[in-house]
């Protein structure tokens, strides 16, 4: 019985986790997202094409990056509540490598939490396939737009 509970309260932390990591990610590609849709009129009247594009996409990347980057230290700040991991640095580079599942073999979290790791792992990935979706949404709503302004 005193198993089942361990499995319980990494649940209980980290669904709610999960959820509003998630949440947070796509409110954070809509606002991408807006962005992108304001700045696709410059590239369609634009003879630079290209380099607005890789502006646009590269903002967007950077912006996409900080997103992870700040749900990787809301993990962390978990981690370091519970008493998971000893420090501030251990726990950010602990749910870094999670949620890339990288993995690091210098940090491990308490046995009784180590549940939640694979569980943050499950959220790195749900959270790198929304990125992937939506870079690739952009690269081709962004193509459309030039292909439409040309006439192709």
């Amino acid at each position: 019985m005193g198993d089942a509970s361990v499995w319980n309260e990494n649940w209980a932390w980290s669904l709610p986790l999960i959820l509003v990591t998630v949440i947070f990610h796509v409110v954070g590609l809509v606002f991408v997202n807006e962005s992108v849709f304001g700045a696709k009129r410059y590239l369609t009247s634009n003879r630079y094409f290209l380099f607005g594009f890789a502006l646009i996409l590269g903002a967007a990347t950077l912006v996409t990056i900080i997103l992870h980057a700040v749900e990787a230290v809301i993990w962390a700040g978990v981690y370091r509540t519970l008493g998971a991991l000893p420090d501030g640095k251990a726990a950010l580079l602990y749910s870094l490598g999670a949620m890339t599942t990288y993995g690091h073999e210098k940090f491990g979290l308490e046995a009784h939490w180590q549940l939640m790791g694979a569980l943050e792992a499950l959220n790195g990935m749900i959270l790198f396939g929304l990125t992937t979706a939506f870079l690739y949404g952009m690269i081709r709503e962004l193509w459309a737009e030039r292909a439409k302004f040309l006439g192709v």
